[in-house]
C-alpha cells in the first residue's frame, strides 16, 4: 500500500536534513575541539579576562612616576578713564601715566615640566595591587567555568543529535514495518482470513508511526541547529560517543575531594573573597600617611611692556628647577574613611559567606550528577536487556500469527513495545554521556586539555605575562613596591595561583586541525 503525498513529504523533509558537501564535525573530539576555538560564548569569556588583566596594569601605577607639561601665555590689558590720569591708583607712590588713550597692555608666558614620583603610599598601593591579582586569578577561573559549560553543552548537543538521529531512523523503520502490516492485513482480508476491524488496526497504528516520525524529523532538526550554534556548522553522521569514564573517578567521596580542590566555580569564589580582604587592608590603609618626591623644570618671564604686540624674548625669561619631597598625613576626614573601613569588612564578610555556600552548592551539583550518573548506568543495562526481550516477542507475535495464535493488535502491540525500548536504550546511552559530563564539569575535569590534549590550548596567563612589563614599567617599580608592602600597617597577602591538577590523557580520540 503506498503511503502517497504524506511519504514523500517525509523524504523530502530527510534529504533537507541530509548532510552536505560541506566539511563536518564527524566525532565528538573533532567537535570539541571547533567549539573550543570558534565558539562566542568562550571567546567572549577570553576577552573578558584579558580586560580584567589590565587592572593589574592600572593597580600598579600607583608605583610609577607621571610626567606631566603645562603651558600659561597671559596678554592683560587695563582702561582707565582720563580723569583719573596723574592719580596714583596702583600705591607705588608715582603717578599713573597712561599716554592720551589711558590704555596700559602687557603679557607673559610660562612652561614647567613636572616628574612626580610616589615612595611611599601607607600600603594602598600594595593593597589595591593585590585586589587586582586576586581578581585576575578570579577571571581566570571563571574561564575555565564558561569552558566547561561550553564543552557540556557540546557534549549535550552532540549526544542529542545523535539520539534524535537514531530516533528518526527507528520511526522509519516502524513506518516501513507497519506498512508491511497493512500490506499482509489488507490482502488477507481481501481472501476472507480476517475482519475489516484488524485492517482499520493496522491503519491507525500506521497513521500513529507516520505522526511520530514527523515530530522526531522536527525534533532532529532543533536538536542540529542548537549544534551549529554551540560548534559553528551543522552536523553530519556523527559517530558513537566516545566513553569518559577515564577521568572519572572511582567513587563518589573521591568526586568530593577533587571538586572541593579543582572546582573552578568555588576557586573562583575564593580569589573573590581574597580581593575584598585586600581592599580592606586598602580602606585602613587610607588612614597612613604618604610620601612622594617632585622635580619640576619651568621658565617664565613678561615681554616689553610697552611694545606687546612684540614676539616673547628668550632672553627676559626666568627658568629654575625645583626639587621636593611632599609628605601628607591625613588627620579628619568627616568619617569618610571610617565609613569605608566597615564598607570594605562588610563585603568581605559577605565573599567570606558566601564561600561557604558555594562549596556546599558544588557538593550538591556533584552528589545530583553522580547519581544521574548511577541511574544512567542501571538503565542502559535495563534497556539492552528490554530490546533483547522484546525483539523475540516481536518475532515470536508474528510467527504466532500466521499459525493463527495471535491477532493483528498482538502483533502490532509487540512492534510498539519493540520500539519503545529501542528508543530508551537510545535515551539511555545519551544520559549517560551527558551525566558523566556534568560530574566531570562540576569537578573542574571537563577541559579541552583532558579532551582533545592534540589540539592547542589557549593560555589564559599569557596576556597577563605580556601586560607584566609593559609600556609605563620602569626599573625602579619594584623596591618601591616591596617598600610600599614590608612598612604598612595593615599588610595584605599577596594572592597565589591555586595548583592545577595534571593533564590526564589519552583524550577521547585524536582530533583534526579545526577548519
Amino acid at each position: 500500500m503506498s503511503i502517497g503525498p504524506c511519504g514523500r513529504l517525509l523524504a523530502a523533509t530527510l534529504v533537507a536534513l541530509a548532510p552536505t558537501g560541506m566539511a563536518k564535525a564527524e566525532s565528538l573530539a573533532d567537535a570539541i575541539a571547533l567549539a573550543y576555538q570558534n565558539n562566542p560564548t568562550l571567546q567572549a569569556q577570553r576577552a573578558t579576562q584579558r580586560a580584567i588583566d589590565e587592572n593589574y596594569v592600572q593597580a600598579r601605577t600607583g608605583w610609577r612616576p607621571t610626567l606631566s607639561l603645562g603651558g600659561r601665555l597671559q596678554y592683560n590689558e587695563t582702561r582707565t578713564p582720563k580723569a583719573a590720569a596723574g592719580q596714583d591708583t596702583n600705591a607705588d607712590g608715582i603717578p599713573d601715566s597712561f599716554g592720551s588713550f589711558g590704555i596700559r597692555e602687557s603679557n607673559s608666558a610660562a612652561t614647567q615640566l613636572s616628574f612626580t614620583q610616589p615612595l611611599w603610599t601607607g600600603g594602598r598601593v600594595a593593597a589595591s595591587v593585590n585586589a587586582a591579582n586576586a581578581e585576575v586569578l578570579a577571571g581566570r577561573e571563571n574561564l575555565r567555568r564558561v569552558e566547561a559549560q561550553v564543552l557540556a553543552q557540546v557534549i549535550q548537543a552532540y549526544s542529542d543529535t545523535r539520539r534524535d538521529q537514531e530516533s528518526v531512523r527507528i520511526r522509519q523503520e516502524n513506518v516501513k514495518v507497519l506498512t508491511r502490516q497493512l500490506q499482509e492485513s489488507q490482502a488477507r482480508f481481501d481472501v476472507g482470513e480476517v475482519t475489516r476491524t484488524d485492517v482499520a488496526q493496522s491503519q491507525a497504528r500506521l497513521a500513529q508511526a507516520q505522526a511520530q516520525l514527523q515530530s522526531a524529523i522536527a525534533q532532529l532538526a532543533g536538536t542540529r541547529a542548537n549544534y551549529a550554534t554551540l560548534v559553528g556548522q551543522n552536523p553530519g553522521e556523527l559517530e558513537p560517543e566516545p566513553s569518559l569514564a577515564y577521568m572519572l573517578p572511582s567513587d563518589p567521596d573521591e568526586a568530593f575531594k577533587l571538586a572541593e580542590q579543582f572546582s573552578p566555580l568555588l576557586r573562583a569564589q575564593q580569589f573573590t573573597e581574597q580581593a575584598s580582604r585586600a581592599r580592606v587592608a586598602g580602606a585602613r590603609a587610607e588612614r597612613m600617611p604618604s610620601v612622594n618626591a617632585q622635580v619640576t623644570y619651568g621658565f617664565s618671564g613678561p615681554a616689553f611692556p610697552d611694545r606687546p604686540a612684540d614676539s616673547f624674548q628668550r632672553d627676559l625669561f626666568q627658568r629654575g628647577v625645583t626639587a621636593t619631597v611632599n609628605g601628607s598625613v591625613p588627620l579628619f576626614s568627616g568619617g569618610l574613611v571610617s565609613s569605608r573601613i566597615r564598607q570594605a569588612v562588610e563585603r568581605n564578610n559577605a565573599d567570606r559567606i558566601s564561600t561557604e555556600g558555594v562549596r556546599r552548592t558544588v557538593m550538591q551539583n556533584v552528589t545530583q550528577s553522580w547519581s544521574q550518573l548511577l541511574a544512567a548506568r542501571a538503565n542502559i543495562s535495563s534497556s539492552e536487556e528490554q530490546v533483547r526481550a522484546a525483539r523475540i516477542a516481536a518475532e515470536g507475535t508474528r510467527q504466532e500469527q500466521q499459525v493463527g495464535l495471535r491477532t493483528t493488535i498482538d502483533v502490532l502491540n509487540a512492534e510498539q513495545e519493540l520500539r519503545q525500548a529501542e528508543l530508551n536504550q537510545v535515551s539511555s546511552r545519551r544520559d549517560e554521556i551527558v551525566a558523566s559530563a556534568s560530574v566531570l564539569a562540576t569537578m573542574g575535569r571537563l577541559e579541552a586539555r583532558n579532551l582533545v590534549p592534540v589540539s592547542p590550548s589557549y593560555d589564559a596567563a599569557k596576556n597577563f605575562r605580556k601586560l607584566r612589563m609593559t609600556w609605563g614599567w620602569v626599573p625602579w617599580e619594584e623596591p618601591v613596591g616591596i617598600l610600599d608592602r614590608d612598612l604598612s600597617a595593615w599588610p595584605s597577602k599577596t594572592p597565589t595561583e591555586g595548583a592545577q591538577e595534571p593533564t590526564i590523557g589519552p583524550g577521547i580520540a585524536p582530533a583534526k586541525a579545526p577548519s
